[in-house]
């Protein structure tokens, strides 16, 4: 039986980490799909890190506003889906956010490597405050 989440169950659950699919309108297509590693605090903006240059920007700076769907794959299944307003799309710091957003997805030792592998690239911040808030726990 499928029951929605009450407001803070469904801020927990974003909270947590899973692999998020944002989701770009984009003119004459279908929706452009694609995972992101993302961040969220209750009450508070998603927000996700991409290389620069990346064709997701484009279609994100265009559209001004985009989904993401987080979601439990093991049972049992759940899933939050929040849609809203791009907020902010800048440059940032790598040392300040993808550190933590890397430890936070592969550990310490394997988030470390990543951040040397990708060293040199440059990371655009892009924000979004949730409008629209849709949930299941199929608990």
């Amino acid at each position: 039986m499928e029951e929605s989440m009450s407001k803070s169950e469904r801020e927990a659950f974003l909270a947590d980490t899973h692999v998020g699919v944002i989701s770009i309108q984009v003119e004459r297509r279908a929706p452009v799909m694609m995972p992101v590693w993302y961040s969220y605090q209750a009450g508070g903006e998603v927000w996700f890190l991409s290389n620069e240059g990346a064709k997701k920007i484009e279609y994100i700076k265009k559209a001004g506003r985009f989904t993401l769907c987080a979601q439990q794959e093991e049972l049992p299944y759940k899933y939050v889906t929040v849609e809203g307003p791009v907020t902010l799309i800048e440059e940032v710091d790598r040392t300040r956010y993808m550190v933590p957003l890397a430890r936070r997805y592969l550990g310490v030792e394997k988030g470390d490597q990543y951040i040397e592998e990708t060293e040199g690239t440059v990371e655009i911040m892009i924000r979004m405050r949730p409008e629209r808030w849709s949930s299941a726990d199929h608990s």
